[in-house]
């Protein structure tokens, strides 16, 4: 919505940072036409800020990536935070991350440019207003589906008093280490990449590259081999590990693409894809197997706790 909408209640992008965008938790059904699923890239955060204020685990929340964003309230609101720690201020004093807070209209949200991790997740009590296409408000570019936020414009949010102030647990606040260990549930590929060369990808210290984004973390270190002759182009699953002919594996992410014909070695566990969205470049990447069954438990234990 654009500046001139001078009576729309919400939150008015003052700065809207290197990237943020409009995300629920993904546009699901629509693969067959070429439409990426988009959504949180890092759903533990953003559902962490939606059960601060109460909300559906749907309701749309701001990506703020990297940071060096500031918005103005229009009116007064309730707000949460999740994520990354961009160091937020209101009004020039610290607000902590991991909590919900009031805001008074006039007041000034600022973000710095994270320390830990790479996304944070901006909710208001009922969530953002935004228009859902297909079903879902998230944001692709690529399928010019959504809204990135550019200065001046005002998302327009549900004017709210007061409501009392809640935190999460520090037991369940991640911290982002500089190297981290993700699961693989290995796919029907597995057995055309050689034991040596199997062996030698869980052995591996990868880093994760600067050239990483919402499509895919990409990966540098001892080189896999893939299968001669490679795979005919299929669909592509969230996690999914693609190994293409330089051997550095790529995890593909919300906004990968649809189809895709690089063998793959299989995906990383649904519950570890947060914190491999929060990973930044040079941090470290170990990987290990891990059962179907451990996966499908731990993921159906997640999506009870927050609804999804």
């Amino acid at each position: 919505m654009s500046e001139g909408d001078h009576n729309v209640k919400g939150l008015k992008v003052l700065r809207p940072g290197v990237h943020t965008t409009i995300q629920d938790l993904g546009r699901f059904g629509y693969a067959g036409h070429g439409l990426s699923q988009g959504g949180a890239m890092d759903i533990q955060a953003h559902c962490w800020a939606n059960r601060l204020l109460d909300n559906p685990v749907n309701q749309p929340t701001l990506e703020v990536a990297i940071g060096m964003a500031s918005f103005r309230a229009e009116c007064d609101l309730m707000l949460a935070i999740a994520g990354a720690d961009m160091q937020a201020k209101l009004d020039g004093e610290p607000i902590d991350n991991w909590r919900s807070f009031a805001v008074r209209r006039g007041q000034i949200l600022k973000f710095k440019p994270a320390e830990k991790g790479m996304r944070a997740y901006l909710a208001t009590k009922s969530g953002f207003q935004a228009a859902a296409v297909l079903g879902s408000c998230s944001t692709v570019e690529r399928n010019h589906l959504g809204t990135v936020l550019r200065e001046g414009d005002v998302l327009p949010a549900q004017a709210y008093d007061h409501m009392a102030a809640a935190y999460v647990p520090a037991r369940y606040v991640p911290d982002y280490p500089d190297a981290i260990e993700l699961r693989v549930i290995e796919s029907y590929q597995v057995g055309q990449f050689s034991a040596h060369e199997l062996a030698k990808f869980y052995q591996e210290d990868y880093r994760v590259t600067p050239d990483s984004d919402r499509m895919g973390v990409r990966l540098e270190g001892g080189p896999i081999t893939p299968p001669s002759g490679g795979v005919i182009s299929e669909g592509i699953a969230l996690g999914a590990i693609q190994i293409p002919p330089d051997g550095q594996p790529i995890i593909l992410l919300n906004d990968r693409q649809t189809l895709g014909g690089y063998p793959k070695l299989g995906v990383v566990a649904r519950v570890d894809l947060p914190q491999l969205c929060q990973a930044r470049p040079a941090t470290r990447i170990r990987f290990a197997p891990i059962s179907i069954e451990q996966a499908r438990l731990e993921w159906s234990e997640f999506c009870d706790y927050f609804s999804v």
